[in-house]
């Protein structure tokens, strides 16, 4: 404890400086505080590669269908006792292995990835065959593709995520390894490629322990594998490799070009926003261009009600890079939240990143992105959505662009971590670095959050608030909260729930998790009258509020006056009830009920109401919408037309 806490207040010292380069390796429990909190500084938590504005480039997409083989054993890696795994199952190996049994030699394989089962990519392993369902370990998978000849230039691998730790290897070379399953990672090939045939080969072990963020206990599936697209893409030898650009309260659009390459130093860079502004400045020995623009007269403000994009086009060194972008600003004022200055309510729900459809393979494709924030932003007119528990892909979060819903972005700080591990707090901070760096430019996320339901502890707060600094020096202009617990105490002989947290500090928008009338012992008439006291000078969000329900199971009108849990009509009241509860919470400036569709969580196994998916979802996990669905869109109808 002693170790992490001087590294830790040494963190909170460091200034925002720096230029991009390679992450260093996580540190541990056992090396000095100052190498300790060297490792935390937000220039080091930079990717050595970035690839801002990725879709816009050249590229081969290296989606479909690839083999893979299961290696519970984890023998590809390791053999017995730490030992170099044994050649014959090296997996990643450069290697025809039909064509060297042909050859009739002492030397014989236990593996040949060219011959093994197929699989979808992107698409986690779950949804693949019954017998692959729950399977938790190491899987290897291979793609062989072809390339022309390069004409110059760099080439680059950019895995938009792989669950859990990815270990990456082109043409029997490793190239990278990342932690982490939820966030994009960018590796360069440009010595490796070869002109013709090439074969990429990734190993990815989904087990979680009590060091991984998440841990080994969560409540919804893990789903192990590429979950993500994966892209071939290539650039020119100097290239742009982030860029960025932000509204800010003062009026001006402020951002930053960034440049790789031996001749990044002293290049021209180029902005322009659609055909409204353009801007120019110059690299300086780092490869960095700063931009402060005076925004436009015409420039639209994005909002929900009208979420207008700009293509934006950023030019140097012979590269240019385009990216769909909107300019708003985020704010609170006291107890409210202001949008572009105007204060609002958030009307939204939480949602996990799962297709609709029995089977799910978390392979989120615009169409599948779209069925679900439809759902949101016209079946209940919502204009906000919280992405639980984890970032979730790209293309949801352009689309929340797209369609105007508000987002709360969080990493799966998760109930609970090694708080006491530097080690673990700086894969924290990495994992939520590699989440700011992707979605700055997305206008819809308003929000990054710090962690949902973890206890409070001395060594918990420590690292909750390093993650609220780290926000704070990498984003700046976007808000901080956390999905906190309350506590119940009885005062005057009634019961009233409160904030207890010393975490509130950090925060700009309080945020609680609520489950009176599903958990515990209160009765839905009950509810309408808990009282609250929260602290009156900041807005305050009910970031979950749920109940179950099985979707066509009703209440029997002939079963008594009790109504009975998994219901659909237990679910709407309690829905009822709730929001009748939160219409006396004076500092109340938005919700995000717990969830909009059912989802797969190994926790959840009533053989009747469950059988592994948790029933909290207003609509089921094929679609079909439940009776709270209707009382929510109603409340929010009502919401939307009164003033915040």
């Amino acid at each position: 404890m002693k170790t992490f806490v001087i590294a830790l207040l040494a963190v909170l010292a460091w200034p925002v400086s720096g230029v991009a380069g390679a992450a260093p390796a996580s540190a541990t429990a056992a090396q000095p505080a100052a190498q300790a909190a060297a490792d935390f500084r937000p220039a080091s938590l930079r990717p050595q590669f970035l690839l801002t504005g990725a879709r816009s480039r050249d590229s081969q997409d290296l989606s479909g269908q690839w083999t893979y083989s299961k290696d519970l054993y984890r023998t590809g890696l390791t053999d017995i006792n730490g030992w170099v795994a044994k050649s014959r199952m090296q997996r990643y190996r450069d290697l025809d292995v039909a064509a060297e049994e042909a050859r009739a030699t002492t030397d014989f394989y236990e593996f040949d990835m060219d011959r093994g089962p197929q699989i979808a990519i992107p698409g986690a392993w779950n949804a693949a065959t019954p017998a692959m369902r729950y399977y938790d370990g190491l899987v290897w998978f291979q793609r062989k593709f072809k390339v022309p000849a390069a004409d110059g230039g760099r080439a680059f691998l950019r895995f938009e995520a792989v669950n859990y730790k990815a270990y990456v290897y082109l043409n029997g070379k490793e190239i990278g390894r990342h932690e982490g399953g939820f966030t994009p990672f960018v590796l360069e090939v440009t010595g490796v490629l070869r002109a013709g045939d090439n074969r990429l080969t990734v190993g990815v072990d989904s087990t979680h322990d009590a060091q991984s963020i998440p841990t080994f206990i969560t409540d919804w599936d893990l789903y192990g594998g590429i979950t993500r697209p994966v892209k071939l893409i290539r650039t020119p030898a100097t290239f742009i490799d982030d860029a960025t650009l932000a509204l800010k309260a003062d009026g001006r659009i402020a951002g930053e070009v960034r440049l790789q390459g031996d001749k990044a130093a002293g290049q021209r860079v180029t902005v322009a926003i659609g055909t409204l502004a353009s801007a120019t400045a110059t690299t300086d020995a780092n490869g960095r261009a700063v931009f402060d623009i005076k925004a436009p007269a015409k420039l639209q403000r994005w909002s929900p009600d009208s979420p207008a994009l700009y293509d934006v086009r950023f030019s140097a060194a012979s590269d240019t890079v385009r990216e769909r972008m909107g300019f708003r600003t985020i704010a609170v004022q006291g107890s409210q939240i202001l949008l572009n200055g105007k204060p609002l309510f958030l009307r939204g729900i939480s949602l996990h990143e799962e297709e609709f459809g029995p089977n799910p393979a978390r392979n989120m494709t615009e169409q599948a992105s779209r069925a679900l924030l439809t759902e949101i932003k016209h079946g209940l007119g919502g204009n906000y959505v919280r992405l639980s528990h984890y970032p979730h892909s790209e293309t949801t979060l352009r689309l929340a662009d797209e369609m105007g819903l508000l987002v709360w972005s969080e990493i799966p700080v998760y109930w609970t971590v090694d708080w006491e591990n530097p080690a673990v707090l700086r894969k924290a901070l990495a994992m939520q670095a590699e989440t700011i760096y992707r979605d700055r430019n997305r206008a819809a996320v308003v929000m990054w959050s710090v962690g949902n339901e973890t206890p409070v502890s001395p060594a918990r707060t420590a690292f909750h608030g390093a993650m609220a600094d780290n926000v704070r020096a990498l984003d700046p202009t976007r808000l901080v909260s956390a999905a906190l617990l309350v506590d119940r105490h009885k005062e005057n002989g009634e019961d009233v729930t409160v904030i207890k947290d010393p975490l509130v500090d950090k925060l700009d928008v309080l945020a609680v998790n609520t489950y009176a009338g599903w958990y515990g012992g209160d009765t839905l008439d009950a509810l309408p009258s808990l009282k609250w006291q929260v602290p009156a000078d900041r807005p305050l969000i009910l970031s979950e509020f749920g109940a179950d329900a099985l979707a066509g199971y009703r209440e029997d009108p002939n079963g008594g006056d009790g109504m009975k849990k998994f219901t659909e009509e237990y679910q709407a009241e309690y829905y009822r009830k709730t929001l009748a509860m939160a219409d006396r919470i004076p500092t109340l400036r938005g919700m995000s009920p717990w969830i909009l569709k059912d989802f797969q969580s190994p926790r959840r196994e009533h053989p009747v109401f469950q059988n592994g998916w948790n029933r909290k979802g207003l609509v089921s996990e094929t679609g079909v919408r439940k009776q709270a669905f209707g009382v929510l869109a109603d409340y929010y109808r009502g919401k939307a037309g009164a003033a915040p």
